[in-house]
């Protein structure tokens, strides 16, 4: 490897850095352009999202940026949020993100893992 092509890696990645800030910034902008109720709701729910760990956070603003078009929707019909998401707003969390994968699945697999080695590891210590 080159050093220009190191340097051409390091720009490549402060760019994608530099949009990830831009999208991000612009995303918070819309949350803080929505009524008082929605803007409550939608931190509790983003920092639930990041305590659970849903591995498409990591993507960009998808899944959250999702949310903010639905309250942006719901408030423009004048609509409270919790006729939105509904009484539950845990329970509306879950169910969006119920078929994706989180950090603590991840973690389990690491661990179901290291546990079916140390398994098969005493079993053929134990055919010595």
């Amino acid at each position: 490897m080159r050093i220009r092509d190191i340097i051409e890696g390091k720009k490549e990645w402060r760019a994608h850095v530099i949009e990830g800030k831009k999208e991000w910034r612009e995303h918070v902008a819309r949350v803080k352009a929505l009524p008082q109720d929605y803007q409550i709701v939608y931190k509790e729910i983003q920092k639930y999202f990041f305590k659970v760990g849903p591995v498409e956070l990591t993507d960009g603003t998808g899944l959250l940026s999702g949310i903010v078009d639905l309250f942006e929707d719901g408030a423009a019909l004048g609509k409270g949020v919790l006729e939105v998401t509904g009484s539950d707003v845990a329970a509306f969390c879950d169910d969006l993100i119920k078929d994706s994968k989180t950090y603590d699945d991840i973690f389990q697999e690491l661990l179901d893992h290291q546990e079916g080695s140390k398994t098969m590891k005493k079993a053929t210590d134990n055919k010595k």
